[in-house]
């Protein structure tokens, strides 16, 4: 059951509670139509994630692989010397987009000229290709990152607004509604009182 609202019973207090309760249904409709949109564009956004992933998750096994073969051919201190020195440059961009007043990050990579900076002559020709690779990939890892934080934080605001939604739904208006028909009772009850007043100083004026 609602819990009453500690208030006095008078007309202004419950002139004062009826705009509130309407103004608490109107945010609840509005709360309700905004979580309904964003689990819509969260779902949307986790379907696309989804297939991002794998795709990448398939690229990333390919580098791997490719990656392991070169290991195979090439000495282990030769390969280590090769990779402290081979590198590309890359510049990132970070915005910030609005989704459903949702605040995401947005990754923007530059990637600079493929430099390979290590002997051709003490690698193979996999260890090449094993970079390239690993080097086209990063900007995707870069966008998966992105994406994912943003899925997080509609979550979080999915969650928030919900449980609005459920104060407002189960705790506030309830409280509103018990106690505007509180106030209404104790009114009726105090004209009735006051009508039975008058009634029986009108009897008492006419019997003298």
């Amino acid at each position: 059951m609602a819990k009453k609202l500690n208030v006095n019973p008078n007309r202004m207090e419950l002139s004062r509670l009826k705009t509130r309760q309407k103004v608490a249904k109107r945010g609840h409709k509005l709360l309700k139509d905004k979580q309904d949109a964003l689990i819509k564009a969260f779902l949307e956004k986790a379907r696309g994630l989804k297939d991002l992933r794998e795709s990448i998750e398939r690229e990333l096994e390919e580098c791997y692989r490719s990656f392991l073969l070169a290991r195979a051919q090439t000495f282990p201190a030769m390969l280590e010397q090769a990779l402290m020195i081979s590198g590309t440059g890359l510049t990132l961009r970070m915005s910030k987009k609005n989704i459903m007043s949702v605040i995401v990050p947005v990754f923007e990579v530059e990637e600079g000229e493929a430099s390979l900076n290590y002997g051709l002559g003490t690698t193979t020709g996999n260890l090449d290709v094993a970079l390239e690779k690993f080097s086209r990939l990063l900007p995707k890892l870069v966008s998966l990152a992105a994406e994912e934080k943003a899925l997080r934080l509609m979550a979080v605001e999915i969650e928030r607004t919900r449980r609005r939604v459920n104060a407002l739904e189960h705790v506030l208006i309830p409280s509103f509604q018990e106690t505007i028909r509180y106030i209404t009772m104790k009114l009726d009850e105090q004209e009735r009182a006051t009508l039975s007043r008058l009634m029986r100083i009108k009897e008492i004026v006419r019997s003298h």
